[in-house]
């Protein structure tokens, strides 16, 4: 295994737990069971922001592993790409937002914007781990390379 996969699925889990959480956080409040409903989404959010920290880190120390599948599928993976990070931080600032009216005892405003939070966050999570699949799993690796590189494609 490589340092760069390694620190990859490192990351992967980090968010998959995030995403699993979150999920089963949500279950837990649809059954009035606030203590454990609180418990596991302040634990998805520790995943969720040792994810971002893992990545960030990653992809300034490391950079980024490019697309090693067929050319040809490369344009339609970097339009899912965008549109996965687009996604990504949109749930991530939702998710502080969340995170922040919960914590203020904002509930009213916090019940509001909680269901979106969570829904794109799950789908960002999955999103995620087709992009880790196709990344290090049903292709070779690309080259790995700085942030700029692999976003424009180069």
């Amino acid at each position: 295994m490589t340092l760069t996969f390694g620190l990859a699925l490192f990351s992967e889990v980090l968010m998959i737990g995030s995403a699993l959480c979150i999920a089963v956080g949500w279950y837990f409040i649809r059954r009035h069971r606030v203590a454990t409903h609180r418990a596991l989404m302040l634990i998805g959010s520790a995943l969720g922001v040792g994810f971002f920290i893992s990545y960030a880190l990653r992809t300034l120390l490391i950079g980024d592993t490019t697309f090693g599948g067929p050319k040809d599928l490369n344009s339609a993976y970097l339009i899912f790409l965008q549109s996965h990070a687009t996604l990504a931080t949109v749930a991530g600032v939702l998710g502080v937002i969340t995170l922040r009216y919960a914590l203020r005892s904002r509930f009213r405003s916090h019940r509001r914007v909680a269901p979106w939070t969570a829904t794109l966050w799950l789908i960002a999570a999955a999103s995620g781990l087709v992009v880790f699949l196709l990344l290090y799993v049903i292709f070779a690796p690309g080259p790995t390379t700085n942030v700029i590189n692999a976003v424009v494609g180069r």
